[in-house]
Protein backbone atom coordinates (compact mmCIF):
# COMPACT_ATOMS: atom_id res chain seq x y z
CA UNK A 1 0.00 0.00 0.00
CA UNK A 2 1.67 3.55 -1.12
CA UNK A 3 1.88 5.93 1.67
CA UNK A 4 -0.41 8.37 0.04
CA UNK A 5 -4.49 8.85 0.71
CA UNK A 6 -6.69 7.01 3.41
CA UNK A 7 -5.16 4.11 5.26
CA UNK A 8 -7.57 1.48 4.97
CA UNK A 9 -8.33 -0.25 8.02
CA UNK A 10 -6.87 2.33 10.45
CA UNK A 11 -8.80 5.71 8.48
CA UNK A 12 -5.89 8.07 8.99
CA UNK A 13 -4.31 9.98 6.03
CA UNK A 14 -0.39 11.59 5.88
CA UNK A 15 -0.35 14.32 8.47
CA UNK A 16 -2.37 12.09 11.23
CA UNK A 17 0.19 10.32 12.75
CA UNK A 18 3.32 10.42 14.02
CA UNK A 19 6.89 9.28 13.72
CA UNK A 20 6.79 7.86 17.19
CA UNK A 21 3.72 5.42 18.10
CA UNK A 22 2.47 3.73 20.89
CA UNK A 23 0.73 0.40 20.12
CA UNK A 24 -1.37 -0.98 22.98
CA UNK A 25 -4.04 -3.90 22.42
CA UNK A 26 -6.70 -2.76 24.32
CA UNK A 27 -8.45 0.05 22.85
CA UNK A 28 -9.65 1.39 25.84
CA UNK A 29 -5.95 1.71 26.62
CA UNK A 30 -5.43 4.74 24.14
CA UNK A 31 -7.02 7.32 26.14
CA UNK A 32 -4.52 6.78 29.29
CA UNK A 33 -1.53 6.88 27.15
CA UNK A 34 -2.26 9.99 25.26
CA UNK A 35 -3.62 11.81 28.66
CA UNK A 36 0.65 11.84 28.40
CA UNK A 37 0.88 13.46 25.55
CA UNK A 38 0.98 17.60 24.81
CA UNK A 39 -2.20 18.12 23.13
CA UNK A 40 -3.34 14.98 22.50
CA UNK A 41 -6.07 14.42 19.74
CA UNK A 42 -8.41 12.21 18.88
CA UNK A 43 -7.76 11.12 14.80
CA UNK A 44 -10.55 8.39 15.03
CA UNK A 45 -11.40 5.01 15.36
CA UNK A 46 -12.20 2.42 13.01
CA UNK A 47 -12.08 -1.42 13.95
CA UNK A 48 -10.05 -2.02 16.64
CA UNK A 49 -7.82 0.83 15.86
CA UNK A 50 -8.12 3.49 18.21
CA UNK A 51 -5.80 6.65 17.31
CA UNK A 52 -4.61 9.51 19.21
CA UNK A 53 -1.61 11.84 18.45
CA UNK A 54 0.25 14.61 20.52
CA UNK A 55 3.42 15.71 21.20
CA UNK A 56 5.89 14.69 23.03
CA UNK A 57 9.18 17.38 23.71
CA UNK A 58 8.19 18.59 20.51
CA UNK A 59 7.68 15.65 18.32
CA UNK A 60 4.83 14.59 17.25
CA UNK A 61 3.71 11.22 18.32
CA UNK A 62 0.58 8.36 17.85
CA UNK A 63 -1.25 5.91 19.96
CA UNK A 64 -2.83 3.01 18.11
CA UNK A 65 -4.35 0.28 19.69
CA UNK A 66 -4.32 -3.05 17.74
CA UNK A 67 -6.95 -5.57 18.99
CA UNK A 68 -5.68 -9.14 20.05
CA UNK A 69 -3.03 -11.35 17.98
CA UNK A 70 -1.14 -10.79 15.38
CA UNK A 71 -3.10 -10.41 12.44
CA UNK A 72 -4.54 -6.91 13.75
CA UNK A 73 -1.54 -5.90 15.21
CA UNK A 74 0.36 -6.43 11.23
CA UNK A 75 -2.11 -4.23 9.92
CA UNK A 76 -1.86 -1.44 12.09
CA UNK A 77 2.08 -1.47 11.73
CA UNK A 78 2.01 -1.75 7.94
CA UNK A 79 -0.49 1.24 7.50
CA UNK A 80 1.36 3.36 10.44
CA UNK A 81 4.57 2.65 8.80
CA UNK A 82 2.47 3.99 4.71
CA UNK A 83 1.95 7.17 7.04
CA UNK A 84 5.66 7.87 8.01
CA UNK A 85 6.08 6.12 11.50
CA UNK A 86 9.18 4.30 11.40
CA UNK A 87 9.83 4.15 15.91
CA UNK A 88 7.48 1.93 17.51
CA UNK A 89 6.60 0.41 21.47
CA UNK A 90 3.86 -2.14 21.85
CA UNK A 91 2.88 -1.14 25.80
CA UNK A 92 1.24 -4.56 26.41
CA UNK A 93 0.17 -7.08 29.22
CA UNK A 94 1.19 -10.56 29.54
CA UNK A 95 1.06 -13.46 31.90
CA UNK A 96 3.90 -14.43 33.61
CA UNK A 97 5.41 -17.71 32.89
CA UNK A 98 8.75 -17.72 35.19
CA UNK A 99 8.58 -17.65 38.55
CA UNK A 100 10.24 -14.71 39.07
CA UNK A 101 8.27 -12.77 36.94
CA UNK A 102 5.47 -10.67 39.79
CA UNK A 103 1.85 -9.42 38.94
CA UNK A 104 2.72 -5.77 38.67
CA UNK A 105 6.35 -6.73 37.54
CA UNK A 106 7.27 -4.85 33.76
CA UNK A 107 8.54 -7.20 31.46
CA UNK A 108 10.81 -6.25 28.28
CA UNK A 109 11.20 -8.42 25.32
CA UNK A 110 14.21 -9.17 24.15
CA UNK A 111 13.24 -11.57 21.82
CA UNK A 112 9.73 -13.68 21.37
CA UNK A 113 8.90 -17.34 20.13
CA UNK A 114 7.11 -17.16 16.38
CA UNK A 115 4.32 -19.56 17.98
CA UNK A 116 2.01 -17.94 15.69
CA UNK A 117 1.23 -17.44 12.07
CA UNK A 118 1.39 -13.95 10.80
CA UNK A 119 5.13 -13.81 11.29
CA UNK A 120 5.39 -16.53 8.73
CA UNK A 121 4.40 -14.19 5.90
CA UNK A 122 6.94 -12.03 6.66
CA UNK A 123 9.77 -14.17 6.93
CA UNK A 124 10.72 -17.61 7.25
CA UNK A 125 10.64 -19.23 10.53
CA UNK A 126 14.65 -19.69 10.72
CA UNK A 127 14.79 -15.87 11.42
CA UNK A 128 14.34 -14.45 14.87
CA UNK A 129 11.86 -12.44 16.09
CA UNK A 130 13.93 -9.68 17.76
CA UNK A 131 12.97 -5.94 18.86
CA UNK A 132 15.54 -2.88 17.95
CA UNK A 133 18.28 -3.15 20.28
CA UNK A 134 17.59 0.64 21.23
CA UNK A 135 14.17 0.52 21.88
CA UNK A 136 14.80 -2.39 23.93
CA UNK A 137 17.84 -0.41 25.68
CA UNK A 138 15.39 2.55 26.10
CA UNK A 139 12.49 0.71 27.76
CA UNK A 140 14.91 -1.34 30.08
CA UNK A 141 16.55 2.26 31.16
CA UNK A 142 13.51 3.67 31.47
CA UNK A 143 11.69 0.89 33.79
CA UNK A 144 15.14 1.11 36.15
CA UNK A 145 14.66 5.17 36.07
CA UNK A 146 11.41 4.61 37.62
CA UNK A 147 11.72 2.00 40.28
CA UNK A 148 10.06 -0.82 38.56
CA UNK A 149 11.13 -4.53 39.09
CA UNK A 150 11.36 -5.52 35.26
CA UNK A 151 12.43 -8.59 33.48
CA UNK A 152 14.60 -8.88 30.17
CA UNK A 153 13.99 -12.00 28.27
CA UNK A 154 11.81 -13.75 25.94
CA UNK A 155 8.20 -13.74 25.63
CA UNK A 156 5.79 -16.82 24.50
CA UNK A 157 3.58 -15.25 21.65
CA UNK A 158 0.21 -17.33 20.27
CA UNK A 159 -2.42 -17.01 18.42
CA UNK A 160 -5.01 -18.62 20.98
CA UNK A 161 -5.74 -17.76 24.37
CA UNK A 162 -7.35 -20.67 26.12
CA UNK A 163 -4.60 -22.93 24.04
CA UNK A 164 -2.58 -21.32 26.73
CA UNK A 165 -5.36 -21.31 29.80
CA UNK A 166 -7.12 -24.41 28.74
CA UNK A 167 -4.93 -26.50 26.53
CA UNK A 168 -6.69 -29.74 28.20
CA UNK A 169 -9.38 -28.96 25.78
CA UNK A 170 -7.74 -28.92 22.55
CA UNK A 171 -7.76 -31.59 20.56
CA UNK A 172 -4.10 -31.00 19.98
CA UNK A 173 -3.61 -30.67 23.47
CA UNK A 174 -0.25 -33.32 23.62
CA UNK A 175 1.50 -30.40 22.09
CA UNK A 176 0.47 -27.63 23.76
CA UNK A 177 1.26 -29.04 27.03
CA UNK A 178 4.47 -30.25 25.70
CA UNK A 179 5.71 -27.15 24.39
CA UNK A 180 4.59 -24.93 27.19
CA UNK A 181 6.89 -27.17 29.53
CA UNK A 182 9.88 -26.15 27.01
CA UNK A 183 9.33 -22.60 26.97
CA UNK A 184 9.74 -22.81 31.73
CA UNK A 185 12.88 -24.92 31.16
CA UNK A 186 14.10 -22.26 28.73
CA UNK A 187 13.10 -19.65 30.93
CA UNK A 188 10.69 -17.81 28.78
CA UNK A 189 9.71 -14.80 30.95
CA UNK A 190 5.88 -14.40 30.11
CA UNK A 191 3.35 -15.26 27.35
CA UNK A 192 1.77 -12.72 24.95
CA UNK A 193 0.04 -12.63 21.37
CA UNK A 194 1.60 -9.34 19.81
CA UNK A 195 5.33 -8.99 19.74
CA UNK A 196 6.80 -11.57 17.65
CA UNK A 197 4.27 -10.53 14.48
CA UNK A 198 5.30 -7.18 15.44
CA UNK A 199 8.98 -7.62 15.59
CA UNK A 200 8.83 -9.84 12.31
CA UNK A 201 6.47 -7.26 10.73
CA UNK A 202 9.71 -4.39 11.73
CA UNK A 203 12.06 -6.25 10.38
CA UNK A 204 10.31 -6.51 7.30
CA UNK A 205 9.52 -2.80 6.82
CA UNK A 206 12.87 -1.81 8.13
CA UNK A 207 11.34 0.23 11.28
CA UNK A 208 12.08 -0.02 14.99
CA UNK A 209 10.19 -1.82 17.49
CA UNK A 210 10.00 -3.06 21.11
CA UNK A 211 7.74 -4.41 23.37
CA UNK A 212 7.42 -3.42 27.19
CA UNK A 213 4.05 -5.61 29.13
CA UNK A 214 2.43 -5.03 32.84
CA UNK A 215 2.21 -8.60 34.06
CA UNK A 216 -1.38 -9.70 35.00
CA UNK A 217 -0.54 -12.28 36.66
CA UNK A 218 1.26 -15.63 36.62
CA UNK A 219 -0.29 -18.82 36.47
CA UNK A 220 3.08 -21.12 37.21
CA UNK A 221 3.17 -19.15 40.46
CA UNK A 222 -0.74 -19.78 40.99
CA UNK A 223 0.34 -23.88 39.84
CA UNK A 224 2.96 -23.38 42.70
CA UNK A 225 1.03 -22.37 45.35
CA UNK A 226 2.92 -19.14 45.47
CA UNK A 227 1.72 -15.19 46.45
CA UNK A 228 0.01 -13.99 43.08
CA UNK A 229 -2.06 -11.17 43.42
CA UNK A 230 -3.70 -10.12 40.26
CA UNK A 231 -3.55 -6.91 38.62
CA UNK A 232 -4.67 -5.37 35.84
CA UNK A 233 -3.36 -1.74 36.90
CA UNK A 234 -1.55 -0.96 33.05
CA UNK A 235 -0.48 2.70 34.46
CA UNK A 236 3.12 1.42 35.30
CA UNK A 237 3.74 -0.34 31.58
CA UNK A 238 2.39 3.42 30.68
CA UNK A 239 4.90 5.25 32.41
CA UNK A 240 7.58 3.18 30.88
CA UNK A 241 6.66 3.41 27.06
CA UNK A 242 6.54 6.95 27.56
CA UNK A 243 10.06 7.62 29.44
CA UNK A 244 11.36 4.83 26.79
CA UNK A 245 10.20 7.12 23.86
CA UNK A 246 11.45 10.31 25.55
CA UNK A 247 14.87 8.52 25.90
CA UNK A 248 14.17 7.67 21.90
CA UNK A 249 13.45 11.22 20.66
CA UNK A 250 16.41 12.40 22.65
CA UNK A 251 18.80 10.14 20.97
CA UNK A 252 17.34 11.01 17.77
CA UNK A 253 17.59 14.94 18.26
CA UNK A 254 21.73 14.74 18.65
Amino acid sequence: MQDIGMQYHIHCKPGDIGRYVFLPGDPGRCASIAALFENPTHIGMNREYNIYTGYLMGEKVSVCSTGIGGPSAAIAMEELAALGADTFIRIGTCGGIDLEVLPGDVVVATGAIRYEHTSLEYAPLEFPAVPDFEVAAALKAAAESLGFRVHMGVVQCKDSFYGQHSPEKSPVSYDLLQKWESWKKLGVKASEMESAALFVVASALGVRCGSCFHAVWNQEREKAGLYMPMTEDTSGAIKVGIEAMKRLILADKK
